[in-house]
C-alpha cells in the first residue's frame, strides 16, 4: 500500500488563514520600514562604490596612476590594464587581466586584449626602427596572439583585424631565409614592412 499525502480540507485552510492574517499584516507593517531602510543603505553603498570607481577611471585615463585590486569592477580593471599597457608594465597587468577574464563581459575583455596587443606592436616597431630584429620577432608574436584573443571576443573589432594584418605582414616579411644561412641582413625597417601603412591604428 502506497503512502499518500493527504489533502487539506478547504475549510481547514480558510480557518488557518483567518487566524494568521492579523499577525501577518502587523508583522509586515513593522518589517516594511526596515526593509526600505536596508534597501536604501545598499543603494547608497553601490552608488558610492560606482562614483569612486568612476573617479579612478577618469584619473587613469588622464594618465594619473591609481591602485586597483583584482576585486575592482570590470570597467575599472580595464582602465588600469590600459594604463599599464601604455607604460609597457605588462607583468603588473597580468593579474588584472586574469581578474577581468573572470568577471568582465566579452566586450571589456576584448578591449583589454587590443590594448595589450597594440602596446606589444608598438614595442616591436621601436625595435625594428632601431634595427633590432631578434627581440622584435617575439613581440610581434605576442601582439598577434592578443589580437586573435580580442577577435574571438569581439569579432566586429575592425581595429584588431587591421592591426593583426599589420603584425602578420611583419612576421611574413622578416628576412628569415638569409639569416638561417648565416648571412648578415641589412636592418632596414622600410624594406621589412613595405606597403604597410605607418603606425598601427587601434585603441590606445
Amino acid at each position: 500500500m502506497r503512502t499518500r499525502i493527504k489533502p487539506v480540507a478547504a475549510h481547514s485552510i480558510a480557518a488557518l488563514w483567518r487566524r494568521a492574517r492579523g499577525p501577518v499584516r502587523s508583522g509586515l507593517l513593522v518589517a516594511l520600514p526596515l526593509i526600505a531602510a536596508a534597501g536604501a543603505i545598499v543603494c547608497a553603498g553601490l552608488a558610492w562604490r560606482d562614483a569612486r570607481a568612476n573617479r579612478a577611471i577618469a584619473a587613469l585615463e588622464a594618465g594619473t596612476d591609481r591602485a586597483v585590486g583584482a576585486e575592482a569592477p570590470p570597467e575599472l580593471l580595464l582602465a588600469r590594464i590600459r594604463f599599464l599597457a601604455a607604460l609597457e608594465r605588462f607583468e603588473e597587468a597580468e593579474p588584472l587581466v586574469a581578474a577581468l577574464d573572470r568577471t568582465g563581459s566579452a566586450d571589456l575583455r576584448g578591449r583589454a586584449q587590443v590594448s595589450l596587443a597594440n602596446a606589444r606592436l608598438r614595442q616591436a616597431f621601436a625595435k625594428l626602427e632601431a634595427g633590432e630584429l631578434d627581440p622584435a620577432a617575439p613581440l610581434v608574436g605576442l601582439a598577434r596572439q592578443a589580437y586573435r584573443r580580442a577577435l574571438a571576443l569581439r569579432p566586429e573589432a575592425w581595429d584588431a583585424k587591421f592591426n593583426l594584418d599589420v603584425a602578420s605582414r611583419l612576421v611574413r616579411d622578416f628576412p628569415e631565409r638569409g639569416r638561417e644561412r648565416g648571412e648578415e641582413m641589412p636592418a632596414d625597417p622600410k624594406k621589412i614592412w613595405t606597403d604597410i601603412p605607418g603606425q598601427p591604428r587601434g585603441l590606445p
